[in-house]
């Protein structure tokens, strides 16, 4: 994992109401449980508050949310970084 991947976990990590996650790049972190709907908003304040960027209302798909990987790429093009 690169860095922002390992930030993106961490954060990831630190919402997560499954005690010891670890998710990997792919799992896909609603359907397995390690976040839930409740925790979006909270993920989507740390990520623009963390990477300072603005996520828009257009942006809230499952697609971009879905795991660590989707995550960074999302936070890339929306830096236009990555």
């Amino acid at each position: 994992m690169n860095e922002r991947q390992l930030k993106i976990k961490s954060i990831v990590q630190s919402l997560s109401r499954v005690a010891g996650a670890d998710p990997s790049l792919q799992e896909r972190l609603f359907d397995s449980g390690i976040l839930d709907s409740f925790g979006l908003p909270d993920l989507v304040t740390a990520l623009e508050l963390h990477f300072s960027l603005t996520v828009r209302d257009s942006d809230l798909l499952p697609a971009n949310f879905s795991s660590i990987q989707a995550i960074d790429a999302y936070v890339g093009r929306v830096r236009k970084d990555g």
